[in-house]
């Protein structure tokens, strides 16, 4: 067994959750008969062991054992399970807070010793609060198993953009933006199938992609080569490279294949899919006889533990005389930290990344999520004076198999 200080430390918290939740537990059940008490404690206790015997399992087998997609699934229970907890944990801290502050207001406001040892023995837990906090952590769970349904459930979102410098041969161009495919998650070729015939459907002029092909090796693209090789469009089908395609988060080398290798076979992937991947270049789009520059990078992040392989000043040089551009760029942060302050001249940039971390509400007028805590412009269109950027939602997934309010995108941008 692969056992390491991390994940002894993982476990530690994970009990001391389960401590912590199992007193609210004993509150709520207190008006039940003994041997209901004791049918509650001993299923509270099994789905707690039994969630940390998964995650040993999960950690100390091969990505082989079990299969694919009962791994994912198991990874994801025992993970929506603590996090569930985690969200309990809020409402039960509360309550120990009021509880504290009570007894500290009785101890200063009651002179009589024994009248404060009265008081003081009787803040017991709030049920109220006790039961709040599972409702929300049930909520929570429930939401993320749903969410498995909903992986594959692509939507099409239509944006149409004006620009007083677009040529004017580009007026009706349109654009189909895709992103963070992370083919290594995928465990249902059909409905991926089903994507790919929805991005054809909409006859687009060019087809983007923003980055992240991959989990972490190129061969997770084997099974899925002709699927995504439909994909196809007059002015061709252009990509770059996302955090997730440099191979960062695995040990190398992996079958004998070394992380430098690894790269190099994404890249031929790419070619072999009959998509064009710009490596901090740029190339010329012509409508008759009118020009524009599409630019692509490698990823470039002002999160310090993403990669910052891009570079603007390679892709942007001699671009100059071309009235306007796209960059292509996988990770939003970019836009503030570079291109608004560097290249003014930038009419559209195209990111993915956030995923809109697979979790939030969108309903008219209101989009939330917690990676927005994180990044500035998670999911859709922004606009600082004349420039755009527009976040994709991400056609897979990855870590989480599943999506709560924040649907798989196919973009449809069409220039007016």
């Amino acid at each position: 067994m692969r056992s390491t200080s991390g994940l002894v430390i993982i476990i530690s918290l994970m009990l001391l959750v389960d401590f912590y939740i199992f007193q609210a537990v004993k509150t709520v059940s207190n008006p039940a008969s003994a041997k209901a008490k004791i049918i509650f404690y001993a299923i509270f206790w099994c789905i707690s062991l039994l969630s940390i015997m998964g995650l040993l399992v999960f950690v100390n087998t091969d990505a082989q054992f079990m299969g694919k997609k009962p791994r994912t699934y198991l990874f994801a229970i025992i993970m929506g399970l603590f996090l569930a907890k985690l969200c309990a944990l809020v409402f039960l801290v509360i309550d120990d807070l009021r509880r504290a502050i009570q007894w500290l207001a009785s101890r200063i406001f009651f002179r009589d010793t024994e009248a404060a040892d009265f008081v003081g023995d009787k803040i017991s837990r709030s049920a109220f609060l006790s039961w709040m906090g599972f409702a929300a952590g049930g909520t929570l769970f429930s939401s993320m198993v749903y969410g498995f349904s909903n992986k594959y459930k692509y939507q099409v979102k239509r944006v149409k953009l004006q620009f007083s410098n677009l040529p004017e041969n580009f007026r009706g161009f349109k654009i189909v933006h895709i992103s963070d495919i992370h083919s290594g998650s995928f465990t249902n070729k059909n409905a991926v199938g089903h994507g790919v015939d929805l991005i054809v459907q909409q006859q687009a002029d060019i087809i983007l992609f923003t980055g992240d092909l991959i989990n972490d090796r190129a061969d997770e693209m084997k099974e899925y080569m002709d699927t995504f090789s439909r994909l196809k469009a007059p002015m061709g089908v252009f990509s770059t490279l996302g955090n997730h395609d440099y191979g960062d988060y695995v040990q190398w080398p992996i079958n004998g294949i070394s992380k430098k290798q690894n790269l190099e076979n994404l890249k031929a992937v790419h070619a072999q899919l009959g998509w064009r991947l710009l490596m901090n270049e740029h190339v010329v789009l012509e409508k008759n006889g009118q020009q524009i520059a599409l630019l692509g990078i490698e990823n470039w992040s002002s999160k310090a533990r993403f990669p910052k392989h891009g570079r603007m000043d390679l892709a942007y040089a001699h671009t100059g005389k071309y009235p306007f551009k796209i960059l292509m760029s996988h990770d939003p942060s970019h836009w503030d930290a570079e291109v608004i302050p560097y290249y003014s001249d930038i009419d559209l940039m195209l990111s993915g990344h956030t995923h809109g971390m697979q979790f939030g509400v969108e309903i008219p007028g209101f989009k939330w999520s917690p990676v927005q805590y994180i990044y500035k412009q998670w999911a859709g269109l922004y606009k600082n004076n004349k420039q755009m950027l527009y976040v994709n939602r991400g056609f897979g997934f990855i870590g989480y198999p599943g999506r709560v309010g924040i649907l798989p995108e196919i973009t449809v941008i069409e220039f007016t």
